[in-house]
C-alpha cells in the first residue's frame, strides 16, 4: 500500500473517531439537558455534525465512486431530514405545553397562537 493510501486511512480513522465523539457528546447532552427544547437542540447539533464527520471518514476509507454516491445521498436526506423532525418535535411541545421551561426568554410565536385561535 502507498504512503497516500495510508495517510487516507488515517485521517478517515480520525474522521471517524471524531464524528463517534460528536455524536456522544449529542447524547451527553440529551441526557443532561433539563427540557424538550434543549433536548432537542442537543440532538439535532451534534448528530449533523457527527454524521458528516463520520460520513467523511468512510468515505476516505472506502473511495470508490458508487460508494461515494451512495454516502453523499445519506448526507442529503440526513442533512433534510434531521433538522425538520426536531423543528417538529419542538413545535409539537410547545404547542402542547410541554416544554417543561420556566419561561421562554423570548416567546415569538405567542402572538401567531393566539390570532389563530381568535379566528
Amino acid at each position: 500500500m502507498n504512503a497516500l493510501a495510508e495517510t487516507a486511512d488515517l485521517i478517515g480513522a480520525l474522521l471517524l473517531f471524531l464524528g463517534c465523539l460528536q455524536s456522544l457528546l449529542g447524547v451527553i447532552g440529551m441526557l443532561r439537558f433539563p427540557d424538550v427544547l434543549a433536548r432537542s437542540h442537543a440532538a439535532t447539533k451534534p448528530q449533523t455534525l457527527g454524521m458528516l464527520l463520520v460520513l467523511a471518514g468512510v468515505a476516505l476509507r472506502l473511495r470508490h465512486g458508487i460508494d461515494l454516491g451512495t454516502l453523499a445521498l445519506i448526507a442529503f436526506f440526513q442533512f433534510l431530514t434531521g433538522p425538520v423532525a426536531s423543528h417538529l418535535v419542538a413545535r409539537s411541545a410547545y404547542r402542547t405545553g410541554q416544554t417543561g421551561s420556566r419561561g421562554l426568554l423570548r416567546d415569538d410565536l405567542d402572538p401567531q397562537l393566539s390570532d389563530e385561535e381568535q379566528r
